[in-house]
């Protein structure tokens, strides 16, 4: 079981289920969401998510896309793509134990920042991880 939640506490969350994708995202659209060189996510199905405590306010970041995050201290927090309904992909930093759930690969990394050194032997797609190496 993993635990984790917003900056304030105002919104917590519980991920009890098999994880994946855990990866740190360097597209364009993450790191504006985020303020951050790049985001660390992982994926686990909606059904092994739960808000325990408050709700995500939400906005849709582009026509298949709504993030989820809090409404007082702006933790970016949720990603859903509405073309894969069953998944639900979470901000990594928001985990009480972020080191639970380490990257395993890089995608949209050909929109990396070119001073955000990508040297830790990880696979780096340049985009999607469907559009491959």
């Amino acid at each position: 079981m993993l635990l984790g939640g917003c900056y304030c506490g105002a919104i917590r969350y519980v991920v009890d289920g098999d994880v994946f994708h855990a990866t740190l995202c360097h597209c364009v659209d993450c790191r504006r969401i985020a303020g951050a060189p790049a985001v660390a996510w992982f994926s686990t199905r909606v059904e092994h998510m739960r808000f325990s405590q408050g709700n995500p306010a939400t906005v849709r970041s582009s026509e298949h896309v709504l993030r989820g995050f809090c409404a007082i201290c702006s933790t970016t927090l949720t990603y859903q793509d509405d073309r894969t309904p069953d998944e639900i992909d979470i901000a990594t930093a928001s985990l009480d134990d972020p080191e639970a759930v380490p990257p395993r690969d890089h995608t949209f990394a050909a929109q990396r920042l070119s001073w955000m050194r990508i040297d830790d032997g990880l696979p780096a797609y340049p985009g999607t991880r469907k559009e491959g190496a």
